[in-house]
């Protein structure tokens, strides 16, 4: 390892897509629209883009859900959980 190298492990943005199991583009587009990883861009290097696999990490965690109607880690519905289950038998009917 190089003196001046830190033990971060840092990618470009096809192998961080492959990192979140996304395709290259949706990472591109998350990028200019929003709502994606910490990125860092290297002026010097013609604007690659970096991403720190630390960053890519604390990302994915913030996805996680336990269920569909679960949004940002809260569940829709507030009720019994339940309640939402007979809501759907009565559509169906």
């Amino acid at each position: 390892m190089h003196p001046h190298q830190n033990d971060k492990r840092r990618m470009r943005t096809a192998e961080a897509a492959k990192y979140c199991c996304l395709a290259k583009s949706t990472m591109e587009k998350l990028r200019c629209v929003g709502g994606g990883p910490k990125y860092s861009q290297i002026p010097s290097k013609g604007g690659v883009v970096i991403y720190d696999a630390d960053d890519l990490d604390v990302w994915l965690a913030s996805k996680k859900r336990q269920s569909t109607s679960d949004i940002g880690g809260h569940n829709v519905n507030k009720q019994d959980p339940s309640a939402s289950l007979s809501s759907v038998a009565d559509i169906r009917k």
